[in-house]
């Protein structure tokens, strides 16, 4: 299978708010690629034109962008413009699942579960904090639409808080999502082709699964097995492929949820390109399945030789 591949280009680093993530993801998808012997080499985008691609003779694509212009759809595009296979969904699965108020709005007119929640963009300086509040229940996660691995997401418990937490999550996009605060666990489903793989808690003692959480503490847990029944397990991986097929999604990726104390589910988020180190969420479950991380990466990259 290796000698089918050809040069592949492994995508990495990027402009994003999120390229140090992606460089390391890239780092060890490139180790992985290399251990199985194929022809595997780094390409950042954000240094040089994604143009040489063609020019440096590659054949096919390992994205590990995270972020914009890697996640969103637009490098899909450019790599559809220049003939080039790519791992991971195609451009509107990509753009939509970057975009949480539309990714919201696709499953909530799914029937899916999703928390109540408004959306708001930085001309709306005359949004009435405390009553949003009310009306969400008295606490809410402030999340950039646009933004992944928490970056810019804050907690508010009042109004002050609201007004301190959409601030901020304005400096990194134009517009944000306001969403009810969920008591209750959180999981995490990864997806390999149509498969959903073994679920996985996740437990911190972050007031949210932060950037610190996610990234740099030593005090996050990861539950695989989830701590789930054998049907709610199953439940749950339903959900997380109806979510992802609803966006447009294939190929893989992870869908993220809550449980809250009554057993009601609610989506969160779906990720086009997770993180992909030996530590990440989606290698993990797989790891739990019995799948290493370098097989893991060459059955992504396998996909892209699929008609």
């Amino acid at each position: 299978m290796a000698k089918g591949f050809g040069k592949v280009a492994v995508l990495m680093g990027g402009s994003s708010a999120e390229r140090a993530v992606s460089l390391k993801s890239g780092a060890a998808v490139l180790a992985a690629l290399t251990e199985r012997g194929i022809d595997a080499s780094a390409f950042d985008p954000a240094e040089q034109p994604v143009q040489q691609l063609i020019e440096q003779g590659f054949e096919r694509v390992f994205i590990a962008l995270h972020g914009r212009g890697g996640e969103d759809g637009s490098m899909q595009g450019a790599l559809q413009t220049l003939g080039l296979p790519y791992t991971g969904s195609g451009i509107l699965g990509c753009a939509l699942a970057m975009d949480k108020v539309r990714t919201k709005q696709i499953w909530q007119a799914m029937g899916l579960p999703v928390a109540a929640s408004i959306s708001v963009e930085p001309q709306h300086t005359d949004i009435d904090c405390a009553q949003t509040l009310h009306q969400l229940g008295g606490r809410v996660i402030v999340k950039p639409a646009n933004e992944g691995s928490s970056i810019g997401m804050s907690v508010a418990n009042n109004a002050e808080q609201l007004a301190q937490a959409l601030s901020q999550a304005f400096n990194y996009d134009q517009q944000v999502l306001i969403e009810r605060w969920i008591v209750g666990k959180e999981y995490t489903v990864g997806l390999l082709g149509a498969e959903a793989l073994p679920v996985i808690r996740l437990q911190t003692p972050h007031e949210f699964y932060d950037f610190d959480a996610k990234y740099q503490a030593t005090d996050t847990q990861y539950h695989c097995p989830a701590g789930l029944n054998d049907s709610d397990e199953q439940q749950l991986q339903t959900l997380a492929v109806q979510a992802f097929d609803a966006l447009g999604c294939h190929g893989w990726g992870r869908i993220d949820a809550m449980r809250d104390e009554q057993g009601q589910w609610y989506l969160l988020e779906a990720n086009a390109v997770p993180g992909m180190t030996e530590k990440s969420l989606v290698p993990m479950a797989a790891q739990a399945r019995g799948m290493d991380f370098p097989a893991l990466v060459e059955a992504i990259l396998a996909q892209t030789l699929e008609a």
